[in-house]
């Protein structure tokens, strides 16, 4: 605003402008820039009431000219209010829903049973160690299938109550259900020619043969060959 011409003005007498000009000024600067950038004639949300008057109909507010109208557009409220309408619509072309993002779901394969197996109680001629062969059949393995394993310590399984004296050998070939077999917690010989692992295509036998460490006075304990030598393996491993 012009402080230098106000009626009884001296030159040098003009004091610095208050809080409550400053915000005449800038409302006044935003009407003219307003006027000069908007088309009433376009603006969905102006409406002339019989009073002579404009209401905003988003924001149901009542103005005493355009210029107070215009204004109005560039505050917070009415901004505020444009940007909650403009995401309403927006959700309403989507059918009301939020588009969720695509979440890859893994299909559980059903079951068919637990493989057959047979397990033999090995020895080197030579170094008299003792070594487990086991012979794991997959009839059924789905196409292109390959069975796998792992050796688990007890405390990883929620099947038993762990004993530091075992850990456990884990096969896996789907359709078929996990099984594990419970084996000494001695250290497995991994050099050259110790330990197998051998996966015959044709037989659809899988074999794994692993020597085990030597431990002095504790000789392997007995496997039976019969149903529940095993431990099947359920979905809490």
């Amino acid at each position: 605003m012009d402080f230098q011409n106000r009626v009884g003005h001296k030159t040098g007498s003009g004091a610095p402008q208050s809080a409550q000009d400053a915000a005449i000024d800038r409302r006044e600067r935003l009407k003219a820039l307003a006027m000069e950038t908007i088309d009433l004639k376009k603006d969905p949300y102006l409406m002339r009431n019989h009073l002579g008057t404009y209401e905003c109909k988003l924001c149901l507010t009542l103005h005493n000219n355009e210029a107070s109208y215009l204004a109005h557009t560039q505050g917070k409220k009415h901004q505020t209010n444009l940007a909650r309408r403009q995401a309403k619509e927006a959700l309403g072309a989507t059918g009301g829903i939020m588009p969720q993002p695509k979440r890859s779901v893994k299909q559980k394969g059903i079951k068919i049973g637990r493989p057959g197996y047979k397990v033999t109680k090995v020895r080197d001629q030579e170094t008299m160690q003792k070594a487990l062969l086991f012979e794991v059949d997959y009839p059924e393995i789905v196409s292109d299938g390959r069975p796998r394993h792992r050796v688990m310590s007890a405390y990883e399984q929620h099947v038993e109550e762990s004993d530091s004296n075992f850990q456990y050998l884990l096969f896996a070939a789907e359709p078929y259900e996990t099984v594990a077999f419970k084996i000494p917690n001695l250290e497995i010989d991994r050099t050259e020619g110790k330990f197998i692992a051998h996966w015959d295509k044709d037989k659809k036998k899988y074999t794994v043969q692993i020597f085990l460490k030597k431990r002095e006075d504790k000789p392997l304990p007995s496997l039976p060959q019969r149903p529940g030598a095993f431990l099947p393996i359920g979905a809490r491993w």
